[in-house]
């Protein structure tokens, strides 16, 4: 009798039989976000190391709570920041493991657009070993936009993770798709939050022997990646202090002009305070410039070497006006702006998961990840070559100059790293800080 036609009741264990037989071949033949494509450039591709990912969860204790004070009491809280973290693994971890992560679509599901669950896969090994053979390796701390979550750019924090950095991602509280809240939090708590992961991070590095994680990462040797809002974020943490237009959002809140004094470009506390420990900061369509968050004097405060990223056609963040301008304006920071010709504002994000291809969803669960003129997957290598170029000069000091020393123009040659006839429909500046 065919294994088939066995009864019902011992189909399930023969289904379990089959899957744990095939899951080795379908980890290595599935695509994954962050998967390289046949014509990825060359440093798209993974690093040697497995990948280990592990949840933590920090408290910002004593924080003002802006969103629940009032003129007759300022309210203050103890704020939580869910992280993830990904690390350079021992060489016994699974190096195509499949991780399954669990997110939501939607914006809080009260008022706005119903929260729907959906899983996607990467590769990484959850709680693996450290690597502890290799020295200390650089720290990444990134930051999503409003709305994100710690897991909307896995096809870069894995990417990076295999090539030697612990890479932290943040959950930031009221701007995740689960408790999105009043932009002021996000506004005013955006940066702060970024300072104290790697403050937190430092704290871990110092416990020693405690974690084995504290022990393999060099919180002085950090680099800062920020996507929209997380870009008005790491801009500040790196020294570009936001302009008086910041208090217009504040007009009449508790506490709030008060709150954001220490951010602010003509705060004299200010002047000056970028965190020696950031060495190199990559800031995907950061906002702002249109909405009067910048101007030149707080640009020029920024001083570490910045790669941004943005989309000609950002309806965002704005892009001649926006991030081209932020670019230009940030005179004394040796700095790169690659552009995406026809791009919108989703040039950071994994691709769009499966689930927001139902018939009857939201066009924007969509848009919250696709790109209309590229192959968000396309997207996703570039981003994983020139970050893994950029962090690799200024974290790593790798002999990557090669890859950032191009045309500015892509479709007049192929640029260096790229399969021939591949690199199209990108521009690619540079400009030397004063």
């Amino acid at each position: 009798m065919s294994l088939l036609n066995n009864n019902k009741a011992q189909r399930p264990w023969l289904f379990l039989w089959l899957f744990l037989c095939l899951a080795p071949t379908f980890a290595q033949d599935t695509f994954v976000y962050g998967d390289a494509l046949p014509d990825a450039p060359e440093l798209a591709a993974r690093g040697p190391y497995a990948v280990g990912v592990r949840t933590l969860d920090l408290v910002h204790t004593d924080q003002l709570d802006i969103l629940n004070s009032t003129p007759q009491r300022e309210v203050r809280y103890d704020r939580p920041i869910r992280a993830e973290i990904w690390y350079p693994a021992q060489a016994g971890a699974h190096k195509d493991k499949l991780e399954s992560y669990k997110e939501v679509m939607g914006t809080r599901g009260d008022s706005l657009r119903p929260l729907v669950p959906f899983q996607f896969y990467g590769r990484a090994h959850r709680d693996a070993p450290p690597s502890t053979g290799d020295g200390k390796f650089p720290l990444v701390v990134v930051s999503h936009g409003y709305v994100g979550s710690r897991y909307i750019m896995t096809y870069l924090t894995e990417n990076l993770a295999s090539k030697g950095y612990v890479v932290l991602a943040l959950d930031h509280t009221d701007s995740t798709f689960k408790d999105a809240n009043a932009f002021h939090s996000t506004l005013l708590n955006r940066a702060k939050d970024i300072s104290f992961a790697v403050d937190a991070m430092a704290r871990l590095e110092a416990s020693g022997d405690n974690d084995p994680l504290g022990s393999i990462m060099d919180t002085s040797n950090t680099g800062i990646i920020g996507y929209s809002m997380g870009g008005y974020g790491v801009l500040n943490v790196g020294g570009a202090g936001y302009s008086a237009g910041l208090g217009q959002f504040f007009a009449g809140m508790t506490g709030g002009s008060t709150a954001i004094n220490p951010l602010l470009a003509g705060n004299e506390a200010y002047q000056g305070g970028s965190d020696p420990r950031i060495k190199a900061i990559v800031a995907f369509a950061p906002w702002g410039m249109t909405r009067g968050i910048w101007d030149a004097d707080g640009l020029k405060g920024l001083t570490v070497p910045t790669f941004f990223v943005a989309g000609s056609e950002d309806d965002i963040s704005g892009y001649e006006k926006g991030v081209k301008a932020i670019y230009e304006g940030s005179v004394n920071a040796d700095r790169y702006l690659l552009t995406y010709l026809n791009a919108r504002h989703n040039v950071a994000p994994n691709p769009p998961p499966a689930e927001a291809l139902r018939p009857g969803l939201h066009i924007d669960e969509y848009y919250r990840y696709a790109e209309p003129s590229w192959d968000q997957r396309r997207i996703n290598n570039i981003n994983q070559h020139f970050v893994s170029a950029f962090l690799g000069i200024h974290l790593k000091n790798q002999d990557y100059g090669k890859y950032l020393s191009l045309p500015q123009h892509s479709n007049e040659e192929t640029w260096e790293g790229f399969v021939p006839r591949s690199s199209t429909g990108m521009e690619l500046r540079h400009a030397k800080g004063m």
